[in-house]
Order: C-alpha cells, then structure tokens, then sequence
C-alpha cells in the first residue's frame, strides 16, 4: 500500500523538472528571466500549448538575439510568415496566461 503512495509523491516532485524546455531554458538564461524562473515556467506552459517542439527551438534563439526575430518577422517567404503567424499567437497568449 506504501508504494503507490511514495510513486505519486515522486510524480508530484518531479513536475516541476518536466516543465522545464527550450522556450523555458532560454528563458533563465536571459538576464530577466534569471529573476523571475516562475514566469519562465508559465511562458514554457503556453509554448506547450501553442508551439511545435520545433516551433519552440526556433523561438527560443529570439531571447538571445532580438535581430533574427525582427528578421523573421519581415521575412518574405511562406514558411517564416506561417511560423510568425503562430508565434504572435504564442506571445500573445502566454502574455495573456502569465501576467496576470
């Protein structure tokens, strides 16, 4: 009877660590999110939501060079417009989900 109970309290420890990918890692690595790893958290919970795997990575690079999302965002190929389209879709609802 022991073990189911210390088997959810592992899974309820451990959430916390699966949380954690490439919009989140990007996060706290940037000099705000360093400060604020909860808002990282729920910025990662949004791309879950919202973004591909792939979509994530890509996105993440935007914390460490704002050049290539400004480059993205005036890209005239179908392929940046399309993933434009979702990450402006992203941004806006983890800015909706997590500064509340």
């Amino acid at each position: 009877m022991l073990k189911p109970v210390v088997v959810v309290a592992a899974v309820i420890l451990t959430a916390p660590l699966a949380v954690a990918g490439p919009i989140d890692n990007a996060c706290v690595r940037s000099d705000r999110g360093a400060r604020n790893a909860p808002l990282c958290g729920c910025i990662q919970q949004v791309a879950d939501m919202t973004l591909s795997r792939s979509d994530q990575r890509r996105a993440a690079v935007f914390f460490r060079d704002a050049q290539l999302a400004q480059e993205v965002r005036m890209s005239k190929t179908a392929a940046d417009n399309a993933f434009w389209a979702r990450y402006k879709t992203f941004a806006a609802t983890a800015e909706a989900y997590c500064t509340r």
